[in-house]
């Protein structure tokens, strides 16, 4: 069985441009960073990223450490831990080529991450 990104961003569209802009080169713009904390902003960045690849303004959904670092403002030594314990979850896939490490949001994770971050974002 196999699940369709399409049919999924789609689904979440309005509940999704709530958190994040796509911008013109590709990348994701985070619209409630400030209450989020770090695995969150990373969850919505690779949510973004899907929305971007699927609008064409990205050429990959996948995104490298050096990425999340310069648009999400963290230190390696912090997006690290966020990212294994991400991994360990399953709420995040890591994909190695050469000597560079990817990371992408899993289509069942869409809804569930936005789901979860709208009931943080409202409690605030």
């Amino acid at each position: 069985m196999t699940v369709d990104y399409s049919n999924l961003l789609e689904k979440n569209f309005d509940l999704a441009k709530q958190f994040v802009r796509l911008l013109r080169d590709g990348s994701v713009e985070l619209l409630v960073k400030d209450k989020l904390g770090g695995k969150e902003q990373i969850l919505l960045y690779l949510m973004g990223k899907l929305y971007s690849k699927e609008a064409g303004l990205a050429t990959t959904f996948e995104v490298g450490n050096a990425e999340l670092m310069d648009q999400l403002g963290m230190p390696i030594g912090s997006l690290l831990p966020f990212l294994k314990d991400l991994r360990d979850a399953n709420k995040v896939r890591q994909v190695k080529r050469e000597k560079n490490v990817y990371h992408s949001l899993p289509p069942g994770q869409i809804e569930e991450t936005l789901t979860a971050l709208e009931r943080k974002v409202r409690k605030e």
